[in-house]
């Protein structure tokens, strides 16, 4: 945002929640240490009505929102500035890499940020889960294939263990590695990305 926004004035909105609030909290601190000065807002959590914070933010020349919060709100917030013609770009986390984002805002969606994890559904890996997925009317994209890997590497864990003991399965987790965990078994994958909605599809966007 730093570097591609360098002559916009940004707002950071949270929706009063622990997660919205602790990732606002970074990025407003990270901004502030680069020396921008950052408006803070917040909304209420199922807020269904943002024109008076979006009639604000006009007023006071703010072009760049990084948001923190749920693809609900976020979806209506940027439809609505559509709808109200704001000069608005929209940043937010990763609870915007589903289509119900794009169910909510239609074209108005378009150009919209968010960052993501790599999306796995592109490593050669996965294609047989991804087929299957698929296969099931379910989509192999977002969280649903880093669900399926934690289900599977638990199910191992199981069946090595013998147990549903949640030490055992524990120690049975470690005793062997489990490609793409790091040594606190966390997943080892690169960071978060910077992808954008466009008609209706996800897409990386390169230069951030």
């Amino acid at each position: 945002m730093h570097t591609n926004y360098r002559l916009e004035k940004i707002a950071v909105l949270d929706d009063k929640r622990t997660a919205g609030r602790g990732i606002v909290d970074v990025v407003e601190a990270r901004l502030h240490r680069l020396g921008r000065q950052v408006s803070r807002q917040s909304y209420v959590a199922g807020e269904r009505g943002f024109r008076a914070l979006l009639s604000r933010m006009e007023k006071d020349r703010l072009r760049v929102a990084y948001i923190g919060g749920y693809h609900t709100e976020v979806g209506l917030l940027v439809r609505q500035a559509a709808e109200a013609k704001a000069d608005l770009t929209v940043m937010a986390n990763d609870p915007l890499m589903t289509s119900e984002f794009w169910a909510i805002t239609g074209s108005a969606g378009n150009g919209t940020l968010f960052t993501f994890m790599p999306n796995p559904a592109g490593n050669a890996n996965a294609a047989s889960a991804v087929a299957g997925l698929k296969a099931s009317g379910l989509p192999g994209e977002g969280y649903t294939l880093y669900a399926c890997a934690a289900v599977q590497a638990w199910a191992e864990a199981v069946n090595r263990s013998g147990s549903f003991n949640a030490d055992r399965v524990a120690s049975a987790l470690r005793s062997r590695p489990i490609d793409r965990f790091d040594k606190r078994r966390d997943n080892s994958a690169s960071g978060f990305l910077v992808y954008r909605w466009r008609d209706g599809h996800v897409e990386r966007v390169k230069k951030y």
